[in-house]
């Protein structure tokens, strides 16, 4: 399985829109606003990396969102 967290910067006001948007997302397992530097955070899970990448770039498209840091997780780090 693939995963990664996405930080997200959207628009001023658009949060509950965006985040709204996000979760009908193939592959988007969760998303939630957050206070701090950036204001959304996003888990996607994917069977693979291909399916991840085109999760990733979904999102990245996203009308409302300004900018976005990806992080994808190293499988089997940590177990």
């Amino acid at each position: 399985m693939a995963e990664a967290y996405i930080l997200i910067n959207c628009e001023l006001g658009s949060e509950d829109n965006v985040i709204k948007e996000l979760k009908v997302i193939p592959g988007v397992a969760e998303v939630k606003g957050v206070f701090g530097v950036y204001d959304i955070i996003a888990r996607v899970n994917s069977a693979n990396d291909e399916e991840l990448k085109k999760a990733v770039a979904k999102i990245r498209s996203h009308q409302g969102i300004k900018s976005s840091l990806t992080m994808m997780v190293i499988e089997g780090q940590g177990n």
